[in-house]
């Protein structure tokens, strides 16, 4: 039965009253647990003192060993400042912990990743670099998560360059990792190559920005790229971006070879792609934008938590494919589809980076999983219930990292899917066990 324009208006309202019934229900999302045994009163001399100090001496002889004697292998730190949360914009450390404490639930329930929110009451770019690098002991990998634009950048770059272990920007990579994923399989149904067609960004924050540079490496031809921020098209005569935004600056540079000054009524005339990674709608993307754009036209509509246009909207204008950020529509590019995966990948390899090129071999992966074989215009991409998606994804990215020498240790294909299906399922089962027998208890009636 298809829904009328107030019944997917109520059911888009919907997720946001069950978490304000939920969240106080349950105080939170994740705890802490043990995996190791406890048989009786003895044990605590192993785990504890004095049987403890073997383990310490081993790894003050050999700083690598600690990966061998404690958790650090699948310890994840989820950091934030609370300068950029979600639509939401700079709430604060404290207000950011909801989504920080939302994002190692994702990671445990996906990856198997054990991740801890740590929110940060600094809005210095260069304190907080040092508070990350500090952490780099206790953890396997840092996932960096809504820090305002510009300073995104320079953190993240500063922490690649100068970290042991992977760092990662979820707002950037993670949101250009699944965008190209989806459009691998929407360009697949249109028949379009991605080197081929004019595609329009709205939006140049941290995670378009990322987007771009992604795509580029991934074969689309900078010339027929236009962004567009709130004064309109990124191009050569955007000068005063050399010193506001250096970053923006170079695409100004680099993209647009058209040299479009307008804004996106303009720029999105015969485009192929549309991809809005801006504030939130309804109406930050107009229905007659959508109406001038080439035949069979892609929409990625990923501002949250309203889309810029409701999918709807887009298809009555003439869209072939609308994507949303969104679970309660069809399409939903969701970072949640590549972070966990990602993480799990790397953890499981002990590897010192992330790459472009792992994050393109992930996405190439994720879109082969889409049902179907990508072709469904509904399911250009798999859902996070399609719990097989991600030891498949951890692997190819894991493969990647050691094909490129960033990895710690070296495992066959086999060995990485065993090892990240062996995680994630654990995760899973104990989940489940939890909830069976109380320990998670039911959540109210509503």
């Amino acid at each position: 039965m298809t829904m009328n324009k107030d019944e997917l208006l109520a059911k888009a309202k919907k997720p946001a009253e069950d978490a304000m019934r939920l969240h106080p229900f349950y105080r939170g999302k994740i705890e802490v647990n043990l995996k190791s045994c406890v048989r009786n009163i003895g044990d605590f001399a192993i785990w504890y003192t004095p049987g403890v100090a073997e383990p310490c001496k081993a790894i003050a002889r050999n700083k690598e060993d600690v990966y061998k004697y404690t958790n650090k292998a699948n310890f994840c730190a989820v950091v934030s400042d609370g300068t950029r949360v979600l639509g939401l914009g700079d709430i604060g450390p404290e207000a950011s912990m909801p989504v920080m404490e939302g994002k190692a639930l994702l990671f445990k329930y996906l990856g198997g990743v054990d991740a801890f929110p740590i929110c940060v009451d600094t809005k210095d770019a260069d304190e907080l670099i040092n508070f990350v690098k500090m952490l780099q002991p206790s953890f396997g990998g840092i996932n960096l998560e809504d820090i305002a634009s510009p300073k995104c950048f320079y953190v993240l770059d500063r922490l690649k360059e100068e970290c042991e272990i992977p760092v990662w920007h979820d707002d950037q990579q993670g949101t250009a990792l699944v965008t190209l994923a989806g459009l691998i399989n929407a360009l697949k149904i249109v028949n379009k190559k991605i080197g081929e067609v004019k595609t329009v960004l709205i939006g140049a924050g941290a995670a378009n920005i990322c987007t771009v540079r992604l795509l580029i490496a991934a074969g689309m031809d900078p010339k027929k790229i236009i962004m567009i921020d709130s004064k309109g098209a990124l191009h050569e005569g955007r000068t005063e971006l050399k010193e506001e935004h250096p970053v923006k600056w170079e695409l100004a540079r680099t993209t647009n070879g058209e040299g479009l000054t307008g804004g996106a009524a303009e720029a999105c005339k015969g485009a192929d792609v549309l991809i809005g990674l801006s504030k939130p709608g309804p109406d930050t993307i107009k229905k007659e934008w959508v109406e001038s754009m080439a035949r069979e036209a892609i929409v990625f509509a990923c501002a949250n938590p309203i889309p810029e246009i409701w999918p709807w909207e887009a298809l009555e204008a003439g869209a072939k494919i609308v994507s949303t950020g969104r679970s309660d529509f069809p399409n939903q590019v969701n970072n949640s589809l590549g972070f966990p995966a990602i993480f799990r990948g790397v953890l499981d390899v002990q590897a010192s980076g992330i790459s472009d090129t792992m994050c393109i071999a992930a996405a190439e992966e994720l879109a082969a999983c889409a049902p179907d074989g990508g072709m469904d215009p509904e399911k250009i991409l798999p859902t996070m219930d399609m719990w097989e998606v991600f030891p498949r994804v951890a692997t190819a990215t894991a493969m990647k990292a050691i094909d490129e020498g960033l990895a710690r240790i070296k495992l066959s294909r086999d060995e990485c899917y065993q090892k990240a299906e062996s995680f994630i399922k654990r995760s899973q089962d104990q989940t489940r066990f939890a909830m069976e027998h109380g320990f998670i208890p039911e959540p109210p009636e509503e």
